[in-house]
């Protein structure tokens, strides 16, 4: 912020030149260029520590060790691997149409009235 309020002190000095407008369009230029730098690098680290606790996860569950490095995998690999979980991510959501069909066919059961056993009926004696 001091740069910038420096350069535009010394704007009447250059008489607002085209120097002086180059002076601090390449500076931008080099500052922004350093921040995408700085951000990509801070994404690097946050996406290889997300990855870690991924495969910690993976590693201590029942799911298959085998997907403790699917980034390494190629393209082709990767893609039949995501085709069984999307056939399998199809199956869980056949079986919870299903649970959710039975529960509403519970649902309008117990929405009815109970129906009670007439009075004098066979345990009653006849």
């Amino acid at each position: 912020m001091a740069l910038v309020l420096l350069w535009a002190a010394t704007g009447p000095l250059f008489h607002f030149g085209d120097t002086w407008q180059l002076v601090i369009n390449t500076g931008t230029t080099i500052i922004t260029f350093l921040m995408v730098f700085l951000i990509q690098n801070t994404q690097n680290r946050d996406s290889a520590a997300l990855q870690i606790k991924l495969d910690e996860l993976i590693r201590s569950s029942r799911a298959h060790n085998a997907l403790l490095d699917l980034e390494e995998l190629d393209e082709q690999t990767l893609e039949r691997i995501r085709a069984y979980y999307c056939r399998l991510a199809g199956e869980a959501r056949e079986q919870l149409e299903d649970v959710e069909a039975a529960l509403a066919r519970a649902g309008e059961r117990a929405d009815r009235p109970l129906r009670r056993a007439p009075r004098g009926g066979p345990a009653a004696g006849g």
